[in-house]
């Protein structure tokens, strides 16, 4: 049997009941990142049912299953993350989430429903596949140190020659499909500083070393970094989101815990900013008669989109979809560890417009009213098969 363009909509058509339940299901029942249980079981049990895959679980909470063709051929990797936020939902249909305080908010329980789509599309056709088609569903997205780099550990990559993943995404409109060649989306890592002073009583300032004015100091000159210290055209986030002191009116605190961001893309710059933000936090205390510590955590590197890997999915996209639906992608400054995968092999990422104004689908990711168009879920799954067969089709 073979699939042909033409008739690939009406396969997508065929799962596409069971790929909005799926995504249901998954949204009602969402685990946050390592505790993937009952989703990966879910996931592996409706692999099962396929027929036709290897399916194993290379950690605790993810599953890898594959594909092999009846034809010799190279290895191409398919990932799609499982994991939920802790976020009290606020939407109000049907399958909402039954656990308070998690939540999907990012839309991977579609990326997870539309590669078991894939699976089960794909199963029915080894005789047209040359090589091997590896689905990767991973666990711990959210949360670093990231699956993606424990999937990498255990060998999920052995062998893959190119990987490629989809990320529904609501600042873009349904109907479009966003790809980008070269760097897509930032580095992305974390920061926590501690400001030691003197605490006393607030009618007696004199008598302390008020770490909650030596900390706003050090809010302030650290946008200095950004604005004043590494050249504008080079794209570089770095935002304050944590600011904790004191306990009451009358009382200054002894210590003041801040904590934070970096978003950037050069590797250069990506190790400057620690050292630049160190030598404002030492210089700040250290002239207020306070001690301090810095701790800097480099977390997931930036995803970057090999040229050719990219120029075959772009064109694959184009045929199925045509010019006005594929359009170039934007770098953002939110991060992925999709990018685990490609410091080991080629690979490219991009998006499914999964927005609707009309519909009220408008809210950003990790809002407690996110959500998707789930008209976004069998054009992903049609974009993965298409690019299945024009990477180890006949």
């Amino acid at each position: 049997m073979s699939i042909h363009l033409s008739d690939l909509q009406s396969y997508v058509e065929a799962v596409k009941d069971d790929v909005v339940k799926w995504r249901r299901y998954l949204h009602q029942n969402p685990e946050l990142s390592f505790e993937e249980v009952q989703t990966s079981q879910f996931v592996y049990d409706t692999l099962m049912t396929f027929g036709g895959l290897e399916v194993t679980r290379p950690t605790q909470t993810s599953v890898l299953a594959k594909l092999r063709g009846n034809h010799p051929g190279p290895v191409l990797g398919i990932r799609a993350d499982m994991d939920a936020l802790p976020i009290d939902e606020e939407n109000a249909f049907e399958f909402v989430s039954k656990t308070p305080g998690k939540m999907h908010a990012c839309g991977h329980d579609g990326h997870t429903a539309m590669l078991l789509g894939t699976a089960k599309i794909l199963t029915q056709f080894k005789d047209q596949i040359h090589g091997e088609v590896r689905f990767i569903f991973q666990h711990a997205e959210e949360l670093f140190p990231g699956g993606a780099q424990q999937m990498v550990d255990a060998g999920v990559l052995e062998g893959v020659e190119a990987v490629i993943g989809i990320h529904l995404w609501s600042p873009l409109e349904i109907g479009k499909i966003a790809v980008r060649t070269g760097p897509f989306m930032a580095a992305s890592d974390a920061f926590h500083i501690s400001i030691q002073g003197k605490g006393g009583h607030a009618a007696q300032p004199h008598l302390t070393i008020d770490p909650i004015v030596i900390a706003a100091q050090v809010v302030t000159n650290l946008q200095h970094i950004v604005s004043r210290n590494f050249d504008p055209i080079d794209p570089l986030v770095l935002s304050i989101t944590q600011f904790h002191a004191g306990t009451a009116h009358n009382i200054i605190p002894e210590k003041v815990e801040l904590a934070g961001t970096v978003r950037s893309f050069k590797p250069g710059l990506r190790d400057e900013v620690p050292v630049q933000m160190e030598q404002i936090i030492k210089g700040l205390t250290e002239a207020h008669g306070a001690s301090y510590e810095f701790r800097y955590e480099k977390g997931y590197a930036a995803v970057m989109n090999d040229a050719a890997v990219t120029e075959k999915v772009r064109t694959a996209l184009v045929e199925t979809f045509g010019e006005d639906v594929v359009v170039e992608g934007e770098q953002q400054m939110g991060g992925e560890d999709f990018s685990a995968y490609q410091q080991v092999v080629p690979g490219t990422f991009f998006y499914v417009g999964a927005g609707n104004a009309e519909k009220g689908i408008i809210y950003p990711h990790h809002h407690p009213k996110f959500t998707i168009d789930e008209e976004a879920l069998p054009i992903g799954v049609e974009s993965f098969v298409n690019i299945v067969l024009k990477t180890l089709g006949e």
